[in-house]
């Protein structure tokens, strides 16, 4: 059974999770518009796993006697300057739904929730890779710089991007 503090505080991340997906999806949206194929689809792609997330933490909070409830979310923008901006505000998304999930960690540990917070554990090593691989991509656009062929080797090769973690590498 879930306490109402954990599944109040899960409640939020469901929230957390879904805006998420939509913030990923307005980018994918943007993307495409603008003619980045590959950005786009890297995008969309980014907006599911999001939408999976979430939908991890639904069946989590009611397989443990709780109610998941799906709230209003926040409208995201949907313009940006500049692709670089967008990757920004991705990155900086990132950060703020792994600061998200250490404050979910936290409430576990203080409502010695453990198995909530053996769940949670997935959560944060997925939010080391989030952000290595936002990092990455913003390390590239920098290279870059105004150079358009290589916005076009970058936009070609985005959907194949594969960062490998500390958290994702497997002990040899």
């Amino acid at each position: 059974m879930l306490s109402k503090t954990i599944e109040d505080a899960l409640n939020t991340q469901i929230r957390v999770e879904a805006e998420s997906s939509q913030i990923y999806l307005a980018m994918a949206c943007w993307a495409e518009v603008k003619g980045l194929e590959g950005v786009s689809n890297f995008m969309y792609a980014q907006s599911d796993e999001e939408r999976e997330h979430m939908l991890k933490l639904v069946k989590f909070v009611n397989e443990r006697g709780g109610h998941a409830k799906i709230s209003q979310l926040k409208a995201p923008n949907v313009t940006f300057k500049s692709f670089k901006e967008m990757f920004e505000k991705l990155f900086e998304h990132e950060v703020f739904v792994s600061q998200s999930i250490n404050e979910l960690v936290h409430i576990s540990l203080q409502e010695k929730d453990y198995a909530t917070h053996n769940f949670l554990q997935w959560y944060v090593a997925e939010q080391i890779e989030e952000e290595a691989v936002a990092r990455t991509i913003l390390d590239k656009i920098n290279m870059i710089g105004d150079d358009k062929g290589g916005l076009y080797l970058f936009d070609r090769d985005i959907e194949n991007l594969t960062v490998t973690t500390a958290a994702t590498k497997s002990p040899e």
